[in-house]
């Protein structure tokens, strides 16, 4: 069992009970700082939106909120990352109702699906979505967020057109203002039940049927304060958030920057990633793996395209020799790298899969430190956490951090190599799964939730995952193959951009399996040709033959395919296995 001192966590944080609390409270210490950066149109310049105007369109909000009868009513939703988005979430479980956040990537049917098991009397979204919220049916309110930070293709800022049975989400909080101008205060002095349920997030993962994870404003705000003491978010740190933001991991980290009196702006897309960094020029990146490594690899074949590959190994190396000596000199060393994600970029937050040790060292070689956080929906989301302050971050960059301060982790069920199913308790644990008490009961042990995650605990107490259980490969022999595991190292060659390992069947046994997809930019650059089907088929097998060799031979891959296009994934960029193994 782990659980942690708090020699290596940031203490004297302010203790919020919910995120009313935590709200009023920044908004009054932080009233003139900027919470948010927001775009009005694709390709204009960010702009502050202040902690005394996010106060104002909360309240403005709600007000209108209950003036419109929602009290107490479950209310969607669903868009790409802007302000709106957040102040509508917020406005929503700091005195409304239960707020639920859905997938924009979602098809119309299965938007409706989730609208009806919600049992939700209204839904917010952003104007990309609103050819699938026209389509809905049985929702008696449908807001339209077009104020701030919305945009458009056309380089002009939106004019908003008034739709038939469609409320304009700024006359929302236009009217809200006018009642509190009134006197009304029946919002802004709304009660809240830190531990009744306050969102419904039903899981985006990678098999089965979406299930709603019941969260609590205490679950958030334990959650909150976990962070911060994990990563050392301060006033000073800003944020370029480029996840879903209907996902627990996303939407708690951009809270996180909200409690601290930081600053968060959003994104335009994935191919305006370095050019928002550049202008945001933000402190901490929360990203996923496939974001981190699409950047690292970016560095390298910037350095490459100018010929200055063997300068930056050489700085590399010497950065390595002075670290040793307990002398860091990466941001100065790196300088010219850091300028190029905005000059101000210190620290990674990676989570929601396994990253390559590699990647964390690398950035950690360039003077960014690297973050791993680990955790799921049903715990909001939060487990475990790289804490800033260890000076073991770069030697167990392969581990998922130490347990959250307020939590404690166990290995139930350790193989001989202390390999267990992953159990963990604590403030941040969900209330039950929506209106499916087995399903609960079938994760939950007293109060510890089972993640069905597979892993050890190293001497330190530090968490290395080793993949899902559901997922683990049975040899014949009976011997257990993680393939998480075997997939890290596949990854690392640099002619492979992505893999997934998986069980096929071959003479009515199975055998590992590997989908690759190859790194085309790294191979036409080491061969000076685009290689033929023949010839990519025959590397292929070469690579995973060398790997191979440095595996047990119950662990070896034995079948190839190469994909010609991405994985089938979540909107947090996680292959859905059984959307992509071939029958």
């Amino acid at each position: 069992m782990s659980k942690n001192n708090d020699t290596l966590f940031y203490s004297n944080l302010r203790e919020i009970r919910d995120l009313k609390q935590m709200i009023n409270e920044s908004c009054s210490l932080f009233a003139d700082r900027t919470a948010f950066l927001v775009k009005k149109y694709r390709g204009g310049e960010y702009l502050p939106l202040s902690y005394r105007m996010l106060k104002n369109d909360i309240d403005a909000l709600g007000t209108k909120l209950m003036d419109m009868g929602l009290s107490g009513k479950n209310i969607a939703v669903i868009g790409s990352g802007c302000y709106e988005w957040m102040v509508s979430y917020l406005a929503v479980i700091c005195g409304t109702g239960v707020i639920v956040p859905i997938d924009k990537e979602l098809e119309s049917s299965a938007i409706q699906n989730l609208i009806e098991r919600a049992e939700c009397d209204a839904i917010f979204y952003t104007s990309d979505e609103a050819k699938k919220i026209d389509a809905l049916t049985g929702v008696n309110y449908k807001i339209e967020m077009e104020f701030y930070g919305d945009r458009t293709d056309f380089g002009e800022p939106l004019i908003y057109q008034e739709k038939e049975g469609v409320y304009s989400w700024k006359k929302f909080v236009e009217e809200g203002e006018k009642l509190i101008e009134s006197g009304r205060r029946e919002y802004i002095d709304a009660p809240i039940d830190a531990d009744a349920m306050s969102i419904l997030l039903f899981t985006s993962g990678t098999t089965g049927t979406p299930k709603g994870v019941m969260l609590s404003h205490a679950n958030i705000a334990s959650n909150i304060m976990d962070v911060c003491r994990a990563s050392g978010i301060q006033m000073k740190d800003s944020n370029l958030s480029v996840l879903p933001v209907h996902h627990t991991y996303a939407c708690t980290c951009n809270l996180t920057f909200l409690y601290a009196g930081g600053c968060t702006a959003f994104f335009e897309g994935l191919k305006y990633i370095v050019s928002n960094l550049n202008e945001a020029k933000p402190t901490f990146f929360v990203i996923v793996p496939l974001i981190a490594e699409m950047i690292y690899d970016r560095i390298w074949k910037e350095a490459r395209k100018t010929g200055k590959e063997t300068l930056l190994r050489r700085a590399v190396a010497v950065n390595n020799k002075t670290k040793a000596i307990g002398l860091d000199a990466g941001r100065f060393l790196f300088k010219a790298v850091t300028g190029k994600l905005g000059g101000r970029l210190n620290t990674i937050v990676s989570a929601a899969s396994a990253i390559s040790p590699a990647i964390v060292r690398g950035f950690e070689d360039f003077g960014i430190t690297v973050l791993q956080a680990y955790g799921l929906t049903e715990t909001s989301p939060l487990i475990a956490a790289t804490p800033r302050l260890s000076k073991d971050r770069y030697k167990k960059a392969g581990s998922t951090g130490l347990c959250n301060i307020t939590g404690e982790l166990k290995i139930v069920g350790q193989n001989a190599d202390g390999i267990g199913e992953v159990y963990f308790r604590g403030p941040n644990v969900m209330l039950g799964y929506y209106k499916m008490p087995e399903a609960t009961a079938a994760v939950m042990d007293g109060d510890w939730f089972n993640t069905g995650d597979l892993g050890f605990l190293d001497p330190d107490g530090w968490l290395y995952l080793t993949g899902r259980k559901k997922n683990v490969i049975v040899t014949k022999n009976g011997e257990n193959i993680y393939p998480e595991e075997i997939e890290i190292i596949v990854n690392n060659h640099p002619f492979i951009s992505d893999c997934m390992v998986y069980a096929a069947q071959k003479d009515g046994s199975d055998i590992v399996a590997v989908q690759i997809i190859p790194n085309m930019e790294n191979i036409i650059s080491k061969l000076g040709k685009e290689p033929t089907p023949e010839e990519l088929q025959k590397l292929m097998k070469n690579i995973i033959g060398d790997i191979n060799e440095t595996m047990s031979s119950y662990k070896r891959i034995r079948s190839i395919v190469i994909r010609k296009e991405d994985f089938v994934r979540t909107t947090t960029k996680k292959i859905i296995r059984k959307d992509n193994i071939e029958s």
